[in-house]
């Protein structure tokens, strides 16, 4: 009678394979490399000619706090990721002890800034693309470059909850669309940086190359290279990975993290490995390897090293899809005039990408959530599993709607704040239901953040919080164990949480600075305070209503 009344449990069906694409998956060059392209190259214009130094940097960063990760992984495998790391790591002090709740609390809360947000941008950055896909097919209807908004946020919505089923539907059979997704999205992207690569040395300065008009076909122009003011490109490979400026590499990799995330994804599946302490903590660095140090920089230096005066960093930031757009010139270069169709096979496996870089965050913040409410930390129905499907569907479908949301306004004022189009663009767009709300006149769009953006530096934020908090615990776990390595369990961690916090100091010293906008680092900053005040006062009720202690006064029987 016992076993039939008992709650649902999740079921450990994942080996290596499963944990690290399920990684991979969130850290996924295709969906990033299409769209994020365009706010690297307009944020704080021409800071895009520092990429892939910012990148380089935020690949650091992520490393030592990936290793972090790794090493609390070992000691606490378990559903929950930093949220239950924070807990038994000060729950084994003879001291801090007394601060467990409070620290596994801050963790879990603010760690709902990048998991409830992240997929906020990815169904946004869904609805761009299929407008920008959408717009090549049938121009008439929606401009390629300036792709409606509605019809953009429409499909952000219905793209949240189609995944939020998968995700409902169970982990495994996210592993399967897992593995079928990464292996063709770097195949295919690494053949797109193959041909960027190629169209570059092909193309030397004063020969003819193509470019876009602005029906967005390609037409010829003579080709030159470098540090011009309005279409800024790389003279030279070496241009390409070298910083620049200080600040710009900084500002560059306050966007780049965004491109990194995911590889803690799989410290949050422990109850659903096979062997978590040894899987989980080799997932987290193979998948930052795999598709970070490997594919990123690869094709981010492939991606830059094709800019040149047919297509510089001016006409990607003032594009719905500057990759799209590369791939239209080399395939009509490179491949026998075939560069629409090139972009649109291309443009199916980053649909692909998407889909798994979505489902993998749906599938670690529900369960980051799902932790919290089986502790009774939020409220108790999140911590429920559904009866056939043993997932936490009640965090999947929260999380869904809060996706929704997001998504549609990040894909409504796609193109305010800083890409914004100039009256006389607007003039030319079709006038239908699809361009009736997010457009409007040229200083009326200006004055209002872009809505990507601010919503990709507000689950940035989240994540440099998240990160550096997990390297202090990480510091902690260690400090008094028969493990301790001091450059393991200090140093890296150490460098993690300053180069985090780094990261963060530059959404004030930006604006401060008066590089590029102020209105969405600062908003961002703004709506992230917001919520920890809005987590402290409901850590304080909450407390008092359940008769819980903030401080422990002794250490549960468990930890003794």
């Amino acid at each position: 009678m016992a076993d039939q009344t008992e709650a649902p449990k999740m079921i450990p069906t994942l080996g290596l394979t499963g944990v690290t694409v399920n990684a991979m998956a969130l850290i996924a060059p295709g969906a990033f490399l299409w769209i994020t392209f365009v706010l690297q190259a307009g944020y704080v214009f021409p800071s895009g000619l520092a990429m892939w130094a910012g990148i380089f940097v935020a690949l650091l960063l992520a490393y030592a706090t990936a290793l972090s990760y790794s090493e609390l992984a070992k000691l606490y495998p378990g559903a929950g990721s930093s949220y239950l790391f924070a807990e038994q790591a000060f729950l084994s002090k003879t001291k801090a002890y007394r601060f467990a709740r409070i620290a596994k609390f801050i963790i879990g809360w603010s760690s709902h800034l990048y998991y409830w947000v992240y997929p906020g941008v990815m169904v946004a950055t869904m609805g761009v693309m299929i407008g920008y896909i959408v717009g090549t097919i049938a121009p008439s209807w929606i401009n390629a470059g300036i792709p409606g908004p509605v019809f953009m946020a429409l499909i952000a919505i219905v793209f949240s909850y189609f995944v939020a089923y998968i995700a409902f539907r169970g982990v495994n059979g996210s592993t399967m669309v897992n593995i079928a997704i990464n292996g063709i999205q770097i195949v295919a992207l690494l053949f797109f940086a193959a041909l960027a690569i190629a169209y570059r040395v092909s193309h030397p300065a004063g020969s003819t190359g193509l470019t876009l008009n602005a029906s967005g076909a390609a037409v010829p122009a003579v080709i030159k290279y470098g540090f011009d003011a309005a279409n800024p490109s790389h003279p030279s490979a070496l241009s390409v990975i070298m910083p620049h400026r200080l600040d710009w590499v900084m500002l560059q990799a306050t966007v780049a993290i965004l491109l990194l995330v995911g590889f803690e994804s799989v410290t949050a599946l422990g109850e659903e490995a096979k062997n978590p302490k040894r899987d989980i903590p080799r997932g987290v660095l193979l998948s930052l390897t795999i598709q970070g140090l490997f594919c990123y920089m690869i094709e981010y230096f492939a991606a830059n090293y094709f800019l040149n005066s047919g297509y510089s960093l001016a006409a990607a930031k003032g594009s719905a899809a500057p990759l799209g757009d590369m791939m239209v010139i080399v395939g009509n270069a490179l491949l026998g005039g075939h560069g629409q169709a090139f972009m649109l096979l291309e443009a199916l496996t980053v649909f692909l990408a998407l889909i798994g870089t979505t489902l993998s965050c749906i599938n670690t913040g529900a369960r980051v959530t799902y932790a919290m409410g089986r502790d009774n930390e939020v409220p108790e129905h999140f911590g429920l599993l559904h009866g056939e499907n043993l997932t936490p569907h009640r965090a999947i479908w929260t999380l869904a709607t809060i996706s929704a949301v997001l998504g549609a306004y990040g894909a409504l004022y796609y193109f305010a704040g800083g890409s914004a189009p100039d009256d006389k663009t607007i003039a030319t767009l079709p006038h239908n239901l699809w361009y009736a709300l997010g457009m409007g006149s040229n200083a009326s769009l200006s004055a209002l953040p872009n809505g990507l953006l601010l919503i990709t530096l507000l689950s940035n934020f989240g994540t440099f919080v998240l990160y550096g908090l997990t390297n202090i615990v990480c510091i902690v776990a260690f400090r008094e164990h028969h493990e301790f390595s001091g450059f393991r369990h200090m140093v890296v961690p150490i460098f993690g949480a300053v180069a985090n916090f780094a990261c963060l100091a530059f959404y004030i010293i930006g604006p401060v600075e008066g590089l590029g906008s102020a209105k969405e680092p600062l908003l961002a900053v703004a709506i992230s305070v917001i919520w920890g005040v809005y987590g402290a006062i409901y850590f304080v009720r909450s407390s008092r209503r359940k008769g819980k202690e903030t401080i422990l006064i002794s250490r549960p029987v468990e930890m003794g």
